[in-house]
Parts: structure tokens; C-alpha cells; sequence
């Protein structure tokens, strides 16, 4: 006779391969998207690999060289990247009030994140949006050109 710890381990154990089966709840990183713009961030910088990309789709290899976990943020915007419009709180960006394209929540201090976007042409900043990372300069801009 089985112990109700032995059944209830077994069906946590059933309930656990049938989740790793479905799509969407692996951990496996986005599929590679066009080509490979690779960024750089850390204490309190990021660095991306080129300032220029052509429209479509492109993969951003996000790489934490810093002490930190940080987030990855990307958006939309003419402005200057030092000159996002400010939260409440005056320490990080007003997400609500850019546009928005993707975001990594946390990358981990030495780790690595992927981002799979389609970008059509125009300028975009990258930023770090935990209180003050923002404003202690982390951020940079990549422009968008349409392809030939």
C-alpha cells in the first residue's frame, strides 16, 4: 500500500514532465532572428556592439559583465537617450509615456539574455530601468535604417 507522500510525489513528478512538454514552458532561449547585434551591459554602462542595424528581424545577445543583475529595456524614441521622461519616483523611466518594444526583466550578473525582435526603422534606447541605473548613464541608442 502506498503512502499518500509516495502518491503525491508521483504525481507531482507526472505533472511535471507533461509541463516541460508544452510549448512555452521550457527554458530554452528565443530562437535566433535575422542577425546578431551583441550588447554589452554592466555597472553602468551598455555597449552595444554597433550604433547601426537594417530594419527586420535581429537577435539582441545581451551579456552582464557587471557585479549585478540588471534589466534590459528596449523602446522607441527620438529623444536623447540621457532625456527619458521620468517616473514618479524621479529614479527610473516612465515606461508608460515611450513606446515600448521588448524587455529582459533580469539579467544576471554574468549571464546572458536574448531578445528575437523585428525592428522597423528608426532610433530605439536601450536602457536599464532599476532605481537610478538610468540616471547613473545606463543607457545607449541604436538607430534603424530601412534595408536596401
Amino acid at each position: 500500500m502506498q503512502t499518500i507522500l509516495e502518491k503525491t510525489g508521483r504525481i507531482f513528478l507526472a505533472a511535471s514532465a507533461v509541463l516541460l512538454l508544452l510549448p512555452g514552458c521550457t527554458s530554452q532561449p528565443a530562437a535566433a532572428a535575422g542577425p546578431v547585434l551583441r550588447v554589452r551591459i554592466k555597472d553602468f554602462k551598455i555597449e552595444p556592439s554597433r550604433p547601426t542595424l537594417d530594419e527586420g528581424p535581429v537577435t539582441l545577445s545581451v551579456w552582464n559583465n557587471g557585479p549585478s543583475t540588471h534589466e534590459f529595456v528596449v523602446v522607441q524614441s527620438d529623444r536623447p537617450t540621457d532625456e527619458l521622461p521620468l517616473a514618479a519616483d524621479g529614479l527610473s523611466v516612465d515606461e508608460d509615456a515611450v513606446v515600448p518594444i521588448d524587455e529582459l526583466t533580469e539579467v544576471d550578473a554574468k549571464t546572458r539574455g536574448t531578445l528575437a525582435l523585428t525592428l522597423s526603422p528608426g532610433r530605439y534606447v536601450l536602457f536599464c530601468n532599476l532605481e537610478g541605473h538610468y540616471l547613473a548613464g545606463m543607457n545607449a541608442a541604436i538607430e534603424v535604417s530601412a534595408g536596401a
